[in-house]
Protein backbone atom coordinates (compact mmCIF):
# COMPACT_ATOMS: atom_id res chain seq x y z
CA UNK A 1 0.00 0.00 0.00
CA UNK A 2 1.54 3.24 -0.94
CA UNK A 3 0.82 6.45 1.75
CA UNK A 4 -0.92 8.34 -0.94
CA UNK A 5 -3.01 11.06 0.76
CA UNK A 6 -6.44 11.64 -0.63
CA UNK A 7 -6.52 14.97 -3.01
CA UNK A 8 -7.64 17.90 -1.01
CA UNK A 9 -10.95 17.94 -2.05
CA UNK A 10 -11.45 14.66 -1.16
CA UNK A 11 -9.91 14.88 2.42
CA UNK A 12 -12.38 18.45 2.88
CA UNK A 13 -15.36 16.33 2.55
CA UNK A 14 -13.90 13.52 5.35
CA UNK A 15 -15.15 14.89 8.89
CA UNK A 16 -12.08 13.78 10.98
CA UNK A 17 -9.36 16.34 10.03
CA UNK A 18 -11.77 19.50 10.13
CA UNK A 19 -12.99 18.70 13.49
CA UNK A 20 -9.05 19.44 14.44
CA UNK A 21 -8.97 22.67 12.56
CA UNK A 22 -8.40 25.84 14.50
CA UNK A 23 -11.14 27.24 16.45
CA UNK A 24 -12.22 30.97 15.19
CA UNK A 25 -9.25 33.45 15.92
CA UNK A 26 -8.04 34.30 19.28
CA UNK A 27 -9.77 30.81 21.39
CA UNK A 28 -6.75 28.63 22.39
CA UNK A 29 -6.26 25.73 20.76
CA UNK A 30 -7.30 21.75 22.12
CA UNK A 31 -4.64 19.26 22.00
CA UNK A 32 -5.20 15.87 22.38
CA UNK A 33 -3.99 13.78 25.74
CA UNK A 34 -3.34 10.35 25.30
CA UNK A 35 -1.84 7.65 27.45
CA UNK A 36 -0.28 4.43 26.32
CA UNK A 37 -1.62 1.99 29.06
CA UNK A 38 1.23 -0.16 29.64
CA UNK A 39 3.78 -1.65 32.29
CA UNK A 40 7.75 -0.97 32.91
CA UNK A 41 8.85 -4.16 31.34
CA UNK A 42 6.45 -4.05 28.54
CA UNK A 43 8.36 -1.55 26.88
CA UNK A 44 10.38 -1.79 23.73
CA UNK A 45 13.55 -0.87 25.36
CA UNK A 46 12.91 -3.85 26.98
CA UNK A 47 12.25 -6.33 24.71
CA UNK A 48 15.74 -8.15 24.47
CA UNK A 49 16.03 -8.70 28.14
CA UNK A 50 12.52 -9.17 29.18
CA UNK A 51 10.94 -12.24 27.27
CA UNK A 52 7.05 -11.69 27.03
CA UNK A 53 6.44 -15.53 28.85
CA UNK A 54 8.00 -13.78 31.61
CA UNK A 55 5.71 -11.13 31.94
CA UNK A 56 3.49 -12.63 34.31
CA UNK A 57 6.34 -12.99 37.02
CA UNK A 58 7.34 -9.12 37.11
CA UNK A 59 5.64 -7.19 39.96
CA UNK A 60 2.68 -5.09 38.47
CA UNK A 61 2.63 -1.39 38.73
CA UNK A 62 0.59 -0.35 36.18
CA UNK A 63 -3.00 -0.13 38.46
CA UNK A 64 -1.25 1.80 41.01
CA UNK A 65 0.59 4.03 38.30
CA UNK A 66 -2.28 4.61 36.43
CA UNK A 67 -4.90 5.68 39.02
CA UNK A 68 -2.25 8.24 39.83
CA UNK A 69 -2.49 9.64 36.63
CA UNK A 70 -5.90 9.75 36.96
CA UNK A 71 -5.92 11.82 39.70
CA UNK A 72 -3.83 13.80 38.37
CA UNK A 73 -5.94 14.36 35.20
CA UNK A 74 -8.95 14.98 37.59
CA UNK A 75 -6.86 17.89 39.27
CA UNK A 76 -6.57 19.29 36.41
CA UNK A 77 -9.86 18.93 34.84
CA UNK A 78 -8.97 16.71 31.93
CA UNK A 79 -10.61 14.11 29.92
CA UNK A 80 -7.52 12.22 28.30
CA UNK A 81 -7.71 9.34 25.55
CA UNK A 82 -6.23 6.10 27.50
CA UNK A 83 -4.55 3.56 24.39
CA UNK A 84 -4.43 0.11 26.48
CA UNK A 85 -2.91 -2.95 26.53
CA UNK A 86 -5.69 -5.79 26.01
CA UNK A 87 -2.81 -7.81 28.35
CA UNK A 88 -3.64 -5.54 30.81
CA UNK A 89 -7.35 -4.95 30.74
CA UNK A 90 -7.58 -8.56 31.30
CA UNK A 91 -5.86 -8.53 34.66
CA UNK A 92 -7.07 -5.28 35.76
CA UNK A 93 -10.92 -5.13 34.64
CA UNK A 94 -11.96 -2.39 37.37
CA UNK A 95 -9.06 -0.18 36.12
CA UNK A 96 -10.62 -0.51 32.74
CA UNK A 97 -14.03 0.51 34.49
CA UNK A 98 -12.96 3.38 36.24
CA UNK A 99 -11.22 4.88 33.05
CA UNK A 100 -14.78 4.79 31.49
CA UNK A 101 -16.54 5.82 34.42
CA UNK A 102 -14.27 8.79 35.13
CA UNK A 103 -15.46 10.28 31.31
CA UNK A 104 -12.14 9.19 29.52
CA UNK A 105 -11.89 7.46 25.95
CA UNK A 106 -11.18 3.87 26.12
CA UNK A 107 -8.46 3.18 22.59
CA UNK A 108 -6.69 -0.19 21.89
CA UNK A 109 -3.03 -0.56 22.13
CA UNK A 110 -3.13 -4.16 20.57
CA UNK A 111 -2.73 -6.78 23.21
CA UNK A 112 0.65 -7.69 23.87
CA UNK A 113 2.86 -4.74 22.44
CA UNK A 114 3.79 -6.75 19.30
CA UNK A 115 5.21 -4.32 16.57
CA UNK A 116 2.94 -3.82 13.73
CA UNK A 117 5.49 -4.74 11.30
CA UNK A 118 6.59 -8.12 13.05
CA UNK A 119 3.01 -9.61 12.66
CA UNK A 120 1.65 -10.74 9.51
CA UNK A 121 -1.73 -9.30 8.23
CA UNK A 122 -3.72 -12.23 9.75
CA UNK A 123 -1.79 -11.76 13.18
CA UNK A 124 -2.22 -8.24 13.30
CA UNK A 125 -6.01 -8.67 12.62
CA UNK A 126 -6.52 -11.65 14.94
CA UNK A 127 -4.90 -9.28 17.64
CA UNK A 128 -6.79 -5.78 16.64
CA UNK A 129 -9.46 -8.11 16.90
CA UNK A 130 -9.25 -9.88 20.34
CA UNK A 131 -8.03 -6.83 21.82
CA UNK A 132 -11.38 -4.14 20.84
CA UNK A 133 -13.91 -7.02 21.79
CA UNK A 134 -11.90 -7.98 25.10
CA UNK A 135 -11.60 -3.89 25.74
CA UNK A 136 -15.44 -3.22 25.07
CA UNK A 137 -16.51 -6.61 27.02
CA UNK A 138 -14.83 -5.10 29.98
CA UNK A 139 -15.17 -1.31 29.52
CA UNK A 140 -18.88 -1.64 28.09
CA UNK A 141 -18.29 1.44 25.28
CA UNK A 142 -17.26 1.01 21.86
CA UNK A 143 -13.51 1.05 20.76
CA UNK A 144 -12.51 3.52 18.03
CA UNK A 145 -8.96 4.37 18.42
CA UNK A 146 -5.77 2.08 18.18
CA UNK A 147 -2.32 3.28 18.03
CA UNK A 148 0.68 1.01 17.46
CA UNK A 149 3.01 -0.86 19.93
CA UNK A 150 5.79 1.99 19.14
CA UNK A 151 4.72 3.38 16.42
CA UNK A 152 5.38 0.72 14.50
CA UNK A 153 2.97 1.50 10.77
CA UNK A 154 5.73 2.72 8.96
CA UNK A 155 6.13 1.89 5.21
CA UNK A 156 6.51 -1.44 5.39
CA UNK A 157 3.28 -1.86 7.57
CA UNK A 158 0.87 0.43 5.18
CA UNK A 159 -1.42 -2.63 5.24
CA UNK A 160 -2.24 -2.34 8.67
CA UNK A 161 -4.58 0.54 7.83
CA UNK A 162 -7.24 -0.74 5.83
CA UNK A 163 -7.34 -3.98 8.30
CA UNK A 164 -8.33 -1.05 11.15
CA UNK A 165 -10.94 0.25 9.29
CA UNK A 166 -12.31 -3.38 8.30
CA UNK A 167 -11.95 -4.04 12.03
CA UNK A 168 -14.25 -1.03 13.16
CA UNK A 169 -11.77 1.21 14.23
CA UNK A 170 -12.26 4.63 12.97
CA UNK A 171 -8.52 6.59 13.51
CA UNK A 172 -5.07 5.36 14.16
CA UNK A 173 -2.15 7.51 15.59
CA UNK A 174 0.34 5.10 14.79
CA UNK A 175 2.86 6.89 13.02
CA UNK A 176 5.81 9.27 14.02
CA UNK A 177 6.67 11.13 10.81
CA UNK A 178 10.21 11.27 11.80
CA UNK A 179 13.58 9.44 11.71
CA UNK A 180 14.35 6.85 14.18
CA UNK A 181 15.82 3.99 15.19
CA UNK A 182 13.37 1.73 15.19
CA UNK A 183 9.92 3.78 14.16
CA UNK A 184 9.25 6.65 11.89
CA UNK A 185 8.05 7.84 8.41
CA UNK A 186 9.49 11.29 8.11
CA UNK A 187 7.65 11.76 4.40
CA UNK A 188 4.45 11.00 6.01
CA UNK A 189 1.90 14.07 6.61
CA UNK A 190 2.32 15.77 9.68
CA UNK A 191 -1.38 16.12 10.68
CA UNK A 192 -4.22 14.29 10.75
CA UNK A 193 -5.34 12.39 7.01
CA UNK A 194 -7.17 9.75 4.99
CA UNK A 195 -4.23 7.39 3.44
CA UNK A 196 -5.98 6.48 -0.22
CA UNK A 197 -8.17 3.40 0.22
CA UNK A 198 -7.86 3.34 3.62
CA UNK A 199 -11.14 3.74 4.88
CA UNK A 200 -9.66 5.23 8.26
CA UNK A 201 -7.96 8.71 9.61
CA UNK A 202 -4.69 8.84 10.63
CA UNK A 203 -3.46 10.96 13.32
CA UNK A 204 0.28 11.27 13.38
CA UNK A 205 2.11 12.29 16.77
CA UNK A 206 3.21 16.04 16.98
CA UNK A 207 6.49 17.22 15.25
CA UNK A 208 7.63 20.62 15.09
CA UNK A 209 9.49 21.82 10.88
CA UNK A 210 12.94 23.07 11.69
CA UNK A 211 15.19 23.77 8.59
CA UNK A 212 13.20 20.96 6.12
CA UNK A 213 13.48 18.38 8.82
CA UNK A 214 10.25 17.14 11.18
CA UNK A 215 11.94 17.46 15.05
CA UNK A 216 9.48 14.71 17.81
CA UNK A 217 7.86 16.73 20.64
CA UNK A 218 4.92 14.29 21.17
CA UNK A 219 5.39 14.00 24.74
CA UNK A 220 7.33 10.50 25.69
CA UNK A 221 10.84 10.39 26.47
CA UNK A 222 11.82 13.89 24.49
CA UNK A 223 9.42 15.51 26.76
CA UNK A 224 11.71 13.79 30.39
CA UNK A 225 14.73 14.59 29.07
CA UNK A 226 14.33 17.87 27.19
CA UNK A 227 14.21 20.88 29.05
CA UNK A 228 9.91 21.49 30.03
CA UNK A 229 10.73 25.08 27.89
CA UNK A 230 11.72 23.55 24.77
CA UNK A 231 8.27 21.59 24.40
CA UNK A 232 6.18 24.19 26.01
CA UNK A 233 7.79 26.56 22.57
CA UNK A 234 7.04 23.45 20.65
CA UNK A 235 3.81 22.99 21.14
CA UNK A 236 2.83 27.12 21.16
CA UNK A 237 4.94 26.78 17.52
CA UNK A 238 2.17 24.12 16.60
CA UNK A 239 -0.72 25.93 18.03
CA UNK A 240 0.12 29.34 16.80
CA UNK A 241 1.99 28.51 13.70
CA UNK A 242 0.19 25.94 12.25
CA UNK A 243 -3.05 26.51 13.70
CA UNK A 244 -3.01 22.65 14.24
CA UNK A 245 -3.62 20.81 17.86
CA UNK A 246 -0.67 18.45 19.75
CA UNK A 247 -0.45 14.92 20.21
CA UNK A 248 0.89 14.48 23.59
CA UNK A 249 1.29 10.57 25.03
CA UNK A 250 2.98 9.39 27.82
CA UNK A 251 3.36 5.84 30.02
CA UNK A 252 1.84 5.46 33.62
CA UNK A 253 5.44 4.25 34.65
CA UNK A 254 6.75 7.74 33.52
CA UNK A 255 5.27 9.00 36.38
CA UNK A 256 7.02 6.31 38.94
CA UNK A 257 10.25 6.84 39.71
CA UNK A 258 10.49 3.87 42.36
CA UNK A 259 9.67 0.96 39.82
CA UNK A 260 11.90 -1.78 39.66
CA UNK A 261 14.82 -2.07 37.56
CA UNK A 262 15.94 -4.85 35.33
CA UNK A 263 19.35 -5.67 35.19
CA UNK A 264 21.36 -6.17 31.87
CA UNK A 265 20.19 -3.07 30.13
CA UNK A 266 21.37 -1.44 27.00
CA UNK A 267 22.94 1.68 27.84
CA UNK A 268 20.62 3.15 25.67
CA UNK A 269 17.73 1.62 26.93
CA UNK A 270 18.37 2.73 30.42
CA UNK A 271 18.87 6.55 29.26
CA UNK A 272 15.47 6.09 27.20
CA UNK A 273 13.19 5.27 30.48
CA UNK A 274 14.92 6.43 33.63
CA UNK A 275 16.38 9.71 32.63
CA UNK A 276 13.89 12.16 34.57
CA UNK A 277 11.09 10.00 36.02
CA UNK A 278 11.71 11.97 39.36
CA UNK A 279 10.68 15.43 37.49
CA UNK A 280 7.76 14.26 34.97
CA UNK A 281 4.72 14.35 37.64
CA UNK A 282 5.34 17.70 38.11
CA UNK A 283 5.66 18.58 34.40
CA UNK A 284 2.93 16.94 33.33
CA UNK A 285 1.04 19.08 35.77
CA UNK A 286 2.10 22.12 34.21
CA UNK A 287 2.12 21.02 30.40
CA UNK A 288 -1.80 20.43 31.68
CA UNK A 289 -1.76 24.01 33.16
CA UNK A 290 -0.18 25.59 30.58
CA UNK A 291 -2.60 24.07 26.99
CA UNK A 292 -6.03 23.31 26.56
CA UNK A 293 -6.80 19.39 26.39
CA UNK A 294 -9.22 16.97 25.24
CA UNK A 295 -9.47 13.78 24.19
CA UNK A 296 -8.68 12.08 20.73
CA UNK A 297 -12.59 11.11 19.55
CA UNK A 298 -13.86 14.79 20.83
CA UNK A 299 -11.00 16.64 18.52
CA UNK A 300 -11.12 14.11 15.83
CA UNK A 301 -14.44 12.29 15.36
CA UNK A 302 -16.47 15.19 16.89
CA UNK A 303 -17.60 13.33 19.69
CA UNK A 304 -19.40 14.75 22.88
CA UNK A 305 -18.36 13.18 26.38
Amino acid sequence: MMLDVKPRHEAEAAPAPQRAMAPADGAPIRNAMSIDIEDYFQVQAFARTIDRASWDTWPRRVEANTEKVLGIFGDAGVKATFFTLGWVAERHPQLIRRIVAEGHELASHGYAHFPVFDQSPDEFRADIRRTKKLLEDTGGVAVRGYRAASFSITARSLWALPILAEEGYAYSSSIYPVTHDFYGMPDAPRFAFTPANSGITEIPLTTVSLFGRNIPCSGGGYFRILPYGVSRWAFRRVNQHDRQPCIFYFHPWEVDPEQPRPTGLPLKSRLRHYVNLNRMEARLRRVLRDFAWARMDQLFLGNIA
